[in-house]
């Protein structure tokens, strides 16, 4: 059975100075809250840090998707999970064994999720995915919102899809990364079910009529 399909609207993308009224204009409408984290190491920006996720944590029901594109995910999981974060995903790149990281999630409470750039192979996943709750696929270089969707991760989302179904995995597969109505119509037809979007939602003029199309489009 095909597993369902959410929307994660990206915090990334969001008017910064009222942040929890641009999540509660979504909140009855998405599925996860995706928030980007980075460290100016793993990538060269700087965004999104604990006291930021502690302080929208009480504004909404919603469950908080944290992507960590940092060099040290492993010292904050806690951290992560007393402000309130439900998932998180470690890049594969930044912890090339995510056994440990995995297992101390579990023992926190947290889901967890292995992400993975655009030019890594997806046998760097591969081994670790059992013990996964998400497959972060990236369609845009990691660091910066408003890219242009990488075609060649159609790919590495087919691929994966066919080893999850094919292992008895029940992880999701996200894909993040200039995903539109267009966009994500092809990341489902390849076998994704969790769409991160940033500019296609808060950047919109109606960011309830922009879920509602890719609600449409990936149906």
């Amino acid at each position: 059975m095909s597993p369902p399909t959410k929307i994660a609207p990206s915090l990334l993308a969001a008017d910064f100075s009222c942040l929890a009224e641009e999540v509660a204009a979504i909140e009855d409408h998405a599925d996860l809250l995706h928030i980007d984290v980075m460290d100016g190491h793993f990538v060269p920006n700087l965004a999104i840090g604990i006291p930021t996720i502690r302080s929208l944590r009480p504004t909404t029901k919603l469950a908080f998707d944290c992507h960590l594109m940092t060099t040290n995910p492993v010292a904050y999981l806690e951290s992560f999970k007393d402000a309130g974060a439900g998932i998180v995903t470690v890049h594969i790149e930044a912890v090339p064994d995510p056994t440990g990281p995995a297992a101390e999630a579990h023992d926190l409470g947290l889901e967890f999720g292995l992400a993975l750039s655009p030019g890594t192979p997806f046998g760097a996943v591969e081994p670790f995915l059992e013990g996964c709750q998400m497959l972060v696929v990236m369609s845009v270089e990691p660091g910066l919102g408003g890219q242009t969707f990488n075609e060649e991760s159609l790919g590495t989302i087919e691929q994966a899809r066919i080893f999850l179904d094919s292992h008895g995995v029940s992880a999701d597969i996200q894909v993040d990364g200039g995903i539109n109505v267009e966009s994500a119509k092809r990341a489902r037809a390849a076998g994704a079910n969790v769409f991160v979007a940033g500019t296609s939602v808060f950047g919109s003029a109606d960011p309830v009529a922009a879920i509602e199309a890719l609600r449409v489009a990936i149906s």
